[in-house]
């Protein structure tokens, strides 16, 4: 029924530069609706009737309503992961002079048109929406949720200068979350992309951005490097084994509105994220709100492509070096590099058994499995992962010698995110002593999962079962390096009555 014709609306067929918008969310923003169609031209007016869940959208010309319309209709647009509908008003302008509760619609309004013209005037009708005048200074503070895929410092960068002139910006993981403290050179651009973007998904699903004002009036940046970065100062060091910079990457940071090499530039972040200064953009590539930066999942080959990201930075295999070739077997390095992402295909190196390839599902999953397992000890010594230089890993060929060396996982039942939307997307976090056990049978006591895990050479610090749950547990072991070793010997460990314990590594401590 969502698309039944409104009733008001019966000439809906002849355009109008008025359009009315239906079912959006009762929590939505001012600047989230304004942003649907600020692709398309300037919007000139807006009103919003929240108790019906609808909005009224005017643009400068019947021309802009136009494309909108046309864009809109094969591709519903969605706000707050909630679809929109968007069709012709009989109104021919919106007039809103004397409403009650406009003030909010006119300053968005105010903000984005300045936002587009490049003019930043704070305008009083701003400064009475308590824009960025009551105290509020140019520095973010931003925490990503359900980080699935890593955020990086150079997407940050991206998506935040659409708003502005970005100076620096500090990474870091605080209490298990990614987080960001981000500087602007006006606290104008600071106000405005948290109107924007605040609650925004940077991917479908996951990577929710919550955005606050920092009590911090400047960030001071040590370093520059993939942790932190002052783009008015190239000549800081990259610090501590960091490495520096490539040049050509530090050249374009010294640009505004940079467009990575690894991006398709800006219609890989949407529209809402076109509001490059100045940047009218007349037919966009990708309107909608962040969202339409949407990772969508080919249900043939469980592969992620992000519309826009031609090529995102690398390939999807992995070198992974200093390894133990007492110990390590490529059944092992698909257990360990499956907690990240689809493992497909494993190569011990036949001539050198410390180094392996892994080949992942996409190259975002071998950027995480790099993040999280780089520099992990594993059996005694340092692990090192990086891309590799290959695009496949080949299978030997047939009677050529290879001793088990290559191994093919591609069709494996023991994929933890062949689902799309599966649980396990938002239950990934760093190694840690502490592992979650689930799939438990009823008959198994905590006394056999602690002699289970002894039995591995582990030392069993702490245990507890899920109080609302038996078929879940808990257990904390002596150090990281002895979880991992666990992970690899006992998950999908046949436990009877046809159940497979599932490890994985937990947020919590006991």
């Amino acid at each position: 029924n969502d698309k039944k014709k409104f009733k008001g609306d019966k000439s809906s067929c002849s355009p109008s530069r008025v359009l009315h918008l239906r079912q959006i969310p009762s929590d939505v923003t001012e600047a989230e609706v304004i942003s649907l169609g600020v692709p398309f031209g300037k919007v000139t007016n807006l009103l919003m009737l929240k108790g019906k869940s609808q909005a009224f959208l005017e643009m400068a010309s019947e021309e802009a309503a136009v494309t909108m319309v046309n864009y809109y209709t094969p591709a519903t647009p969605h706000l707050r992961s909630q679809p929109v509908y968007i069709q012709y008003s009989n109104h021919r302008e919106l007039k809103t002079d004397n409403l009650p509760n406009q003030a909010r619609a006119q300053a968005a309004l105010q903000a984005v048109n300045a936002m587009q013209s490049g003019s930043l005037a704070v305008t009083s009708a701003l400064a009475a929406e308590g824009g960025p005048l009551h105290g509020q200074g140019s520095v973010l503070r931003i925490i990503v949720e359900n980080l699935f895929y890593p955020v990086t410092l150079e997407v940050l960068y991206q998506i935040f200068s659409k708003f502005g002139s970005v100076l620096k910006i500090i990474t870091f993981t605080r209490n298990n979350q990614f987080q960001a403290l981000l500087q602007y050179a006006d606290p104008m651009h600071a106000y405005y992309a948290k109107m924007a973007l605040d609650g925004q998904s940077v991917y479908t699903a996951c990577c929710t951005l919550r955005i606050e004002f920092s009590k911090l009036t400047s960030l001071k940046v040590k370093y520059n490097n993939d942790k932190s970065r002052d783009f008015t100062r190239l000549d800081l060091p990259s610090g501590d084994g960091q490495p520096p910079l490539e040049p050509s990457i530090a050249a374009a940071f010294g640009t505004q509105n940079v467009i990575f090499p690894s991006y398709a530039g800006a219609a890989g972040f949407a529209p809402a994220m076109g509001f490059a200064q100045g940047a009218g953009l007349s037919v966009p590539a990708a309107p909608g709100t962040l969202t339409s930066l949407a990772v969508t999942t080919s249900a043939v080959s469980g592969q992620m492509t992000i519309p826009g990201v031609t090529d995102v930075p690398g390939n999807s295999v992995l070198l992974v070096s200093n390894l133990n070739p007492e110990a390590i077997t490529p059944h092992g390095l698909f257990i360990l590099f499956g907690v990240y992402g689809d493992v497909h295909r494993v190569k011990i190196m036949f001539k050198k058994k410390e180094n392996a390839l892994v080949q992942m599902a996409d190259a975002m999953q071998a950027q995480l499995a790099i993040s999280h397992l780089n520099g992990q000890r594993l059996y005694g010594r340092v692990l090192h992962a990086t891309l590799s230089k290959h695009q496949t890993v080949q299978l030997p060929r047939e009677g050529q010698e290879d001793q088990g060396l290559t191994k093919d996982y591609s069709n494996s039942p023991l994929h933890r995110f062949k689902k799309p939307g599966s649980k396990n997307f938002q239950n990934i976090f760093p190694p840690s002593a502490t592992l979650h056990l689930s799939n438990i049978p009823s008959s198994v006591t905590v006394d056999d999962l602690k002699n289970l895990f002894a039995s591995t050479g582990s030392t069993v610090k702490a245990f507890r079962f899920f109080q609302k749950d038996c078929k879940m547990a808990l257990i904390q072991l002596g150090s990281v390096e002895e979880a991992l070793h666990a992970l690899i010997e006992l998950h999908n460990h046949d436990l009877g009555e046809n159940h497979h314990l599932r490890v994985s590594f937990s947020k919590s401590t006991i």
